[in-house]
């Protein structure tokens, strides 16, 4: 799966697998934008950097928007509600003084990315929603921000109202983490792709990393920068994370498009920004957002994505589709600093939402802060120890019902299909003498047969029709037809049946 932003960096994302044993400072798992800006601030501060990765560089990163704001959605009233007027401010801030850290290590580093200011509308089309914009200006009001209700956004159809923020931004950012890899090299940090860590130990006053190549990295503290982290016990983060799925299409258009971004307020939501392509200005947008793994056999979400395109736009092109995945935590807020404190000098930033832009700068910064004992006044906002179920007990409740339902109850469920009945290019999940069996058959009548068990937790998969994948609803591991891993909490492949057909 290739999108926009890879393809405008040719095979640059290529490093070597690792592939000899290693001693570092920090060594940080993970090369997506939180890891890379650790990496960055690290190397510049004379630590011994190595970042490793299953990927190429910036892997999940390669599929988001590039859109840098502080604007979240309807969010800042949500937060004054369930913390304080304070504690929105301090959000507020935090994300806003990211963004003009982005801006100063692209002008510092020189880094040619495509970055610039534009305005963020959080709109809606429906009249009774927009006393929601307005309450949600009167907070950013007592929050000292100053937001702009209108109902001129450029867009080619009839909204009811919109807020304004200013001087946010958008990048091309898969070159700005390129930026970011060669500022790290040249202060003597390490960068290799395509290498698992599959285990951690801690050692006296260290901790070892195993790899799949059977190299180990010994390491005085350790980044954890998955996007959804890996190690199950201590942490429980499986039990306060879960995983979205969102679509994207990019396409050219005859309508003259708006620079600025957008986003909607209510299901169905869709996010639009522009990109340079080939010398010109293309279109992206992104919605069709649900929990992996669920609902993924009735609607076609590019087919949906492409009739509202075709309804306001001049569509001339397809030029891209893809899907991507966020990590999102019960409360709607990621986790920052140490994993557990039974893992001293291990940290984790996760649970990003789809803000990871702004957020993974806000981590970064608050995880160097810890790792050098500075005070940073925005921790106490994103607290990794917090286990406060109660801020969404709705979501709590479904985190832990679907859960239940992967783990136990699907595996003995009856299956409703046969191998007869799957299609070419379609899977499903079928038994066996008794076994129950994940096909895939192609459009060449091949057979591909695993076993349809998530390899982190063991829940039972779901066939997505529409990318090809097998899904987890329990974490959102997501594997290929084949029973390649993609995307983690799992990080092994699944097992093959060969021979059975």
């Amino acid at each position: 799966m290739k999108s926009l932003w890879i393809d405008s960096v040719n095979n640059d994302r290529e490093f070597d697998k690792l592939d000899t044993n290693l001693e570092s400072d920090i060594c940080i798992i993970g090369n997506g934008m939180f890891g890379m800006t650790c990496g960055y601030y690290l190397s510049n501060l004379g630590f011994k950097v190595v970042i490793v990765d299953k990927d190429n560089l910036a892997g999940t990163t390669c599929y988001t928007t590039g859109k840098i704001t502080s604007q979240h959605g309807l969010f800042y009233n949500y937060l004054k509600k369930s913390y304080s007027e304070k504690f929105a401010k301090d959000y507020l801030q935090a994300n806003e003084k990211a963004i003009l850290n982005i801006k100063n290590i692209i002008e510092k580093e020189s880094i040619d990315c495509d970055f610039e200011f534009q305005n963020n509308y959080l709109y809606t089309t429906k009249d009774e929603e927009v006393n929601l914009l307005l309450e949600e200006q009167k907070v950013l009001k007592m929050l000292d921000y100053n937001s702009i209700f209108t109902t001129n956004v450029s867009l080619p159809f009839e909204i009811k109202g919109a807020l304004e923020f200013k001087n946010q931004a958008k990048f091309n950012h898969l070159k700005y983490i390129l930026g970011l890899a060669k500022c790290i090299i040249n202060k003597k940090g390490k960068i290799y792709n395509n290498t698992t860590i599959t285990k951690i130990q801690k050692n006296s006053d260290n901790y070892i990393l195993y790899d799949n190549n059977n190299n180990i990295i010994r390491s005085k503290k350790v980044i954890i920068a998955t996007r959804y982290p890996f190690i199950n016990f201590p942490g429980l983060y499986f039990s306060k994370l879960y995983q979205s799925t969102s679509y994207t299409l990019v396409i050219e258009s005859k309508n003259e498009l708006s620079n600025h971004m957008y986003i909607n307020i209510s299901p169905p939501i869709f996010s639009f920004r522009t990109a340079k392509f080939q010398g010109k200005d293309v279109l992206l947008i992104v919605g069709e957002d649900c929990k992996t793994g669920h609902n993924l056999l009735n609607t076609n979400p590019y087919d949906i994505m492409g009739d509202f395109v075709s309804k306001y736009y001049s569509t001339s092109n397809i030029l891209y589709k893809w899907s991507s995945q966020d990590s999102i935590s019960l409360d709607k807020l990621p986790y920052i600093g140490q994993y557990s404190k039974f893992l001293p000098n291990v940290y984790v930033g996760a649970g990003f939402k789809k803000w990871g832009m702004t957020l993974s700068n806000v981590a970064a910064n608050i995880i160097v802060d810890e790792i050098c004992q500075k005070e940073n006044k925005y921790s106490y906002l994103f607290s990794s120890s917090r286990f406060d179920f109660f801020k969404n007990f709705s979501e709590t409740k479904n985190l832990f019902t679907d859960s239940a339902k992967g783990l136990i109850f699907d595996k003995f469920k009856v299956d409703d299909i046969n191998l007869d009945s799957i299609e070419k290019n379609s899977g499903g999940i079928v038994k066996i003498n008794g076994k129950k069996v994940g096909v895939y058959r192609d459009d060449k009548n091949n057979i591909y047969a695993i076993n349809p068990i998530c390899s982190h937790m063991g829940c039972i998969l779901s066939w997505n029709n529409f990318d090809k994948t097998w899904d987890c609803p329990c974490h959102g591991s997501r594997y290929n037809y084949d029973g390649k891993n993609i995307y983690g909490p799992g990080f092994k492949d699944l097992e093959r049946y060969e021979g059975l057909f």
